[in-house]
């Protein structure tokens, strides 16, 4: 992805930047004896460096985050039934196949097959009824 390698590149040129005026201002500093003279090496160096710094690990997040997502826009780490439904699959197991009602847990937002792993061994799961839900992504109640 070109947007992630260059918020990655513009990331480490932002903190090496920041170091250079880190090292420079901790040079600065250490040649005056005086407060009051070491001040603008801390006002001019130090201080931005330090921001630069913290800009650069911004980026260099945001291109590690960017890079981590899939081409449709979902994450592609572990995160809820979407990685459920992803690691049944790489186990090779066949999707559930139940033709009962789909059924729900209470206060969730998705419908189940009764066969789902999500809620098989669930023992408050009821029927979905009529309640508009969403389709669970790993045993997709009913086709989109």
């Amino acid at each position: 992805m070109p947007t992630s390698r260059g918020l990655l590149w513009a990331g480490v040129a932002a903190v090496a930047g920041g170091a250079v005026l880190c090292v420079l201002g901790w040079y600065g500093v250490s040649g005056e004896r005086f407060a009051e003279r070491q001040l603008p090496y801390l006002a001019s160096c130090t201080v931005p460096g330090a921001a630069l710094i913290v800009a650069g690990a911004v980026l260099v997040a945001g291109a590690v985050l960017s890079s981590a997502r899939a081409p449709d826009g979902r994450t592609s780490g572990p995160a809820g039934p979407e990685a459920a439904a992803e690691a049944l699959a790489a186990d090779g197991a066949p999707p559930p196949s139940s033709t009962d009602p789909p059924v729900r847990v209470p206060g969730g937002t998705l419908a189940h097959r009764p066969d789902c792993p999500l809620v098989a061994d669930r023992s408050d799961a009821e029927p979905a009824g009529e309640a508009e839900l969403d389709p669970c992504p790993v045993c997709e109640p009913w086709p989109r």
